[in-house]
């Protein structure tokens, strides 16, 4: 691998060690080097009021928002060139905003995924949002892009897309009742490294992603909250939708008495069943779904 001109977790200036040296807009938040094949992205807090939400969906794969404070995003410069920058030989550069000025380097990403997502804009209007998936430069992923597609959803891919975001019938298929679509469907997918949060099952196209709390009582970041999503196999997510199963803080599976022991064992459910790699982040959704588990 070639090396990388930063250090993992050294904080740098901005302007001065980054820009000064290697080029790119300071102010942006994509920036490509005229000067070399280099693009730098930078994540930060501050982005929440423009709609973006960044994040490690699990130790290999970031999610980034891309660039565009109004309006739908498109495939059009700096959200091109990330998409493009494999086949167009250039090297991408994370950063983490950490005050004003300063920025931590996470590490070198590469292209993996795109798709489009609702999202609002700086004056909390609703649009079209792009949400790239980046891998660790270096990193194996036991996964294949095309393989998230669920053949009864109607989200077209994305290069069916090309440079535009969705048209409205498009977008029908994109905001739903359900975590089932595009973007926030594949962020679920990456946190719960490609199995059933319960079982380990993997067929992708089988599985369902799910709210913890549902759409209609969540606000607009619960929404989008990689959080507040289980990736489960179709048994269980129907009876967990239904609040006749839920889960501890501690993962363990909660039965609810309006279905008999033995009904349960007929779909495979036993009841010592748990989900063991939830997150301190994961539990208040957790907690507000216990709170209309049918007993």
């Amino acid at each position: 691998m070639i090396q990388s001109p930063f250090i993992p977790g050294q904080i740098y200036h901005r302007r001065n060690d980054i820009h000064a040296v290697y080029g790119g807009n300071w102010q942006s938040g994509i920036c490509p080097s005229a000067m070399l094949p280099y693009i730098f992205i930078f994540s930060g807090k501050s982005g929440h009021q423009h709609g973006y939400q960044d994040g490690w969906d699990n130790p290999k794969v970031f999610s980034y928002t891309g660039e565009g404070q109004s309006g739908d995003m498109k495939f059009t410069k700096g959200n091109l060139a990330l998409r493009d920058h494999i086949p167009n030989g250039k090297r991408v550069f994370l950063f983490e905003n950490v005050k004003k000025g300063f920025v931590k380097f996470i590490s070198e990403v590469e292209f993996f995924d795109a798709d489009y997502f609702e999202t609002h804009d700086t004056k909390g209007m609703l649009r079209i949002g792009i949400k790239f998936f980046f891998k660790r430069k270096g990193v194996y992923l036991p996964i294949q892009p095309e393989l998230f597609a669920q053949p009864y959803t109607v989200t077209n891919p994305i290069h069916k897309y090309g440079t535009s975001p969705p048209n409205e019938t498009e977008r029908k298929g994109l905001v739903t009742s359900r975590v089932g679509q595009g973007a926030y469907r594949k962020r679920i997918i990456h946190r719960w490294e490609y199995k059933c949060a319960v079982t380990g099952f993997n067929k992708l196209d089988i599985l369902i992603a799910s709210h913890i709390v549902p759409w209609a009582e969540s606000n607009d970041n619960e929404r989008l909250d990689v959080n507040n999503g289980l990736l489960l196999s179709p048994n269980y997510d129907a009876l967990f939708d239904r609040h006749l199963i839920s889960f501890e803080n501690d993962g363990r599976i909660i039965l609810s008495n309006l279905i008999e022991e033995k009904a349960y064992k007929k779909i495979g459910i036993s009841g010592i069943e748990r989900i063991n790699n939830l997150s301190s982040y994961n539990l208040s959704y957790l907690e507000r779904h216990r709170l209309e588990f049918s007993v």
